[in-house]
């Protein structure tokens, strides 16, 4: 496959991580307008209740542009993700392994825009995942014209939605090992550290 366009994303979810492994270059816009309850800064986990978002306050209102969001400290909610994780996936086979990896993200204050803050999960989760990426970030108001060169550009930035998915037939998620699954049966497409946590290095044969 050429080459994909993506939203910038929180701990993105499956098939987010899906595109970045299977397109040869990847454009991820960060000029377009923030999105309300949108992956960009939201991740789904699954927990013992089911499904839970886990969501990065930001400073500024919808209509914003992407990069000029910045982190809100409101609701100490690094600590409270954290916990969330800790609870939802300690008992998984693979939390302890990467944990050290992570916790940083949630303990330290280091990033102030939230697409810098993304742009540092989705490196630590590529190098987790071992496989690098070709990711071109576009700050150019018409994200297009900065993908001219690519040829069959395949944009995803409104399909992959955590409320209004559209139709991806690329994407087809085949189950997988996850800790509650005999209590809710498999949960498609939550975030990344789902896969992560419950396969391990095998995660990476599953995108």
């Amino acid at each position: 496959m050429s080459a994909v366009l993506l939203s910038t994303t929180y701990f993105g979810p499956v098939q987010w991580y899906q595109k970045l492994y299977r397109y040869n270059d990847v454009f991820i816009d960060w000029h377009e307008s923030f999105q309300k309850q949108t992956y960009r800064n939201r991740c789904l986990i699954a927990t013992t209740q089911g499904i839970q978002a886990l969501t990065v306050p930001v400073v500024h209102g919808s209509k914003a542009s992407i990069n000029e969001m910045l982190i809100s400290d409101h609701g100490n909610w690094r600590h409270l993700h954290w916990q969330a994780l800790q609870s939802a996936y300690g008992d998984s086979p693979f939390f302890e392994y990467y944990e050290d990896d992570l916790r940083p993200f949630f303990a330290e204050r280091n990033w102030e825009r939230l697409v810098d803050y993304n742009d540092a999960i989705c490196k630590k989760m590529c190098e987790l995942l071992d496989f690098q990426p070709n990711i071109i970030l576009s700050s150019e108001f018409r994200v297009q014209s900065s993908c001219e060169q690519a040829s069959n550009l395949s944009d995803f930035r409104q399909v992959i939605s955590p409320k209004h998915p559209l139709e991806d037939t690329d994407f087809k998620p085949h189950p997988y090992y996850q800790v509650y699954q005999q209590k809710h049966g498999f949960l498609p497409n939550l975030s990344i550290l789902d896969l992560l946590f419950n396969m391990g290095p095998e995660s990476i044969f599953y995108l």
